[in-house]
């Protein structure tokens, strides 16, 4: 199935995100969507895949953070961290963890800024272009 906008449907929750970087990588693997969103479709921002290019069309900038899209939303960045933190469930540790941060705007807000420049930091010790340097 192609990831155009227009097969985009509710109960499905589409995460666009960075898979050269380690930790968006396993954050992506780890996350699990309630019954909100029936699947998770996971979309590397750094493959020709045409959700990518819709992404960007929209503005996104994707060294800033993923977008996850559920419906016909888009968010980025730290909103998309706080739709996840919604839909995620309670059984893993690392759910119960994104949702502790997540759900609280204020604390989300703080927090986010530190995962991007860790983000950066990292792929700069890993030898990894960001997104935006293609």
């Amino acid at each position: 199935m192609s990831s155009t906008s227009d097969e985009v449907a509710a109960e499905t929750l589409w995460i666009v995100y960075d898979g050269e970087c380690p930790l968006c990588s396993r954050f992506s693997l780890l996350y699990r969507a309630r019954e909100v969103a029936r699947r998770v479709c996971l979309v590397d921002a750094r493959s020709h895949d045409p959700l990518v290019a819709e992404v960007r069309a929209r503005g996104f900038d994707l060294d800033a953070g993923m977008v996850v899209i559920l419906g016909d939303r888009f968010y980025h960045g730290v909103d998309a961290m706080g739709v996840m933190a919604l839909l995620g469930s309670d059984r893993t540790l690392f759910n119960r963890l994104n949702r502790a941060i997540f759900r609280r705007p204020r604390l989300a807000r703080q927090v986010y800024p530190v995962l991007v420049r860790g983000r950066r930091l990292l792929l700069c010790l890993l030898g990894r272009e960001l997104i935006g340097s293609r």
